[in-house]
């Protein structure tokens, strides 16, 4: 027994001594955004519990407001961060997002009230994966670059694997607050790994040599986003595909709960068959597209899926429906590494943290739109999702012919983001030209930046 333990300790820090010493890798951002997604994952059953707990009539408006608030935080902060990250290295800011991101977690059991003030402003920090995104490009030539950002983007689905169903068990045989220890334990490891071992990916000599403010104002870039059809047409396909997708993050599992009638077990498969599967798509069949039919195809093909994958949750009442059209949102998660690495294909080195501040921004306004959009449609319809604990459904109970009206709204949206996406140059390089009558891409492309992303990422995070 001796034996082994020391065995195991000399691994664990022969690792760690070679992370150290070596460069900076990928693997060293699959590290971060593994920790921090497992810890959130484990407190799905909690943050149901808190959320009814807390908000007792009203549950699905509150968190509505809350992702809302967080998402439009994060839209006004992400160009800041990209840009800032451009010319000061990346480390010190994926150090700072990160700890904001996991700041709310210890106040789940010390301060409801305090935990969701918590993630609300922490969405002005929650833009670790634009970081994370420049970090690899930093790192990796352009015909690598897809493959690396499809193993981020499976790392995080591999976070969602088991810690859902782990957060589940150890809550339903040692109570919440053992959950929510555990989950600061991880965070707090994910903070130490940034700090003590990440080293730095940017060199000096390919830093940005300036920062205007103007690169830091989401509204004004945003005016002027239409001066460059490319990253108008990039922005229009991510915001109409990615509003849909954050509404469904929103409310999936009290919708799986209450209107499917899902039990907590079968919520945490689903998360977990639907992880596995993502882990598949976005290494082994995003490398093989990548090759066989190029970025540009990839990123429609991932759009298709996705309006498969939302019009079967908008008719679907039966669980195989539900089942079948998971396995579709594995292969939908596609859609993400790969219009990151198209939009990486457009900027230069040192502008890398912008470019994916693009996405990361984007993303965050539709984090607080989505909910918003989700919300009002499920009450013209009459669908109500306050109640976690809803009472069976009796043989009188009538299913609605379309028990999912969002998602099939979603769909069409997602329709109109692949004629855009049809028009989008492949192989077009943005202008570097950084004089002030020019518009860069760090200008132009700032306002559009936040994943996750895997399947529980916009409700758990």
């Amino acid at each position: 027994e001796f034996s082994l333990r020391a065995s195991v300790n000399t691994l664990i820090y022969t690792l760690f001594s070679c992370l150290k010493r070596g460069r900076a890798t990928v693997t060293h951002a699959v590290i971060v955004i593994f920790l921090e997604f497992f810890a959130w994952g484990l407190l799905t059953t909690p943050m149901l519990t808190v959320l009814h707990e807390t908000f007792q009539q009203h549950e699905f408006l509150m968190n509505g407001l809350i992702q809302g608030v967080k998402g439009f935080l994060s839209f006004l902060s992400a160009p800041l961060i990209g840009a800032l990250s451009d010319v000061w290295g990346r480390k010190s800011f994926l150090l700072m997002t990160v700890f904001f991101t996991c700041a709310p977690i210890p106040f789940m059991r010390l301060s409801p009230w305090w935990y969701f003030a918590l993630i609300s402003v922490s969405g002005a920090f929650s833009v670790t994966f634009s970081v994370i995104f420049a970090y690899v490009a930093d790192i990796t030539e352009e015909h690598e670059r897809s493959t690396a950002y499809g193993l981020v983007s499976a790392t995080f689905a591999a976070s969602l694997v088991t810690s859902p169903a782990i957060g589940a068990f150890l809550s339903h045989r040692f109570g919440d607050s053992l959950v929510v220890l555990v989950a600061t334990v991880i965070a707090v490891l994910d903070i130490a790994f940034v700090f003590f071992l990440v080293p730095e990916s940017l060199p000096d000599k390919i830093r940005a040599s300036g920062f205007s403010w103007q690169q830091a104002d989401p509204f004004h870039s945003l005016r002027r986003v239409g001066q460059n059809p490319t990253v108008l047409l990039i922005s229009v396909t991510v915001f109409l595909s990615y509003l849909p997708e954050a509404g469904q993050y929103s409310s999936f599992f009290l919708y799986l709960k209450q209107v499917i009638h899902f039990t907590p077990a079968s919520i945490a498969a689903f998360i977990a068959m639907v992880g596995i599967l993502s882990i598949i798509a976005q290494t082994v069949l995003l490398s093989v597209l990548m090759r066989s039919i190029g970025n540009k195809k990839t990123v429609l093909l991932g759009l298709c899926f996705q309006i498969v994958q939302l019009t079967w949750y908008g008719v679907g009442s039966q669980h195989w429906m539900v089942w079948a059209a998971g396995t579709i949102v594995a292969l939908s998660s596609i859609t993400f590494p790969a219009v990151s690495a198209l939009v990486s294909y457009c900027a230069s080195a040192d502008q890398q943290g912008v470019v994916q501040g693009m996405i990361t921004g984007i993303r965050g306004l539709c984090n607080g739109l989505g909910p918003a959009l989700y919300g009002f449609i499920f009450f013209l319809f009459d669908v109500e999702l306050s109640d976690t604990d809803p009472e069976p459904q009796t043989p009188q109970t009538e299913t609605p012919l379309v028990p999912g009206p969002p998602f099939l709204i979603g769909a069409c949206l997602v329709l109109v983001a692949i004629f855009v996406a049809i028009f989008i140059p492949e192989n077009h390089k943005l202008s570097d030209d950084r004089s002030p009558k020019s518009t860069t891409v760090a200008t132009t492309l700032a306002p559009h930046a936040n994943r996750p992303d895997s399947y529980a990422s916009t409700c758990l995070s």
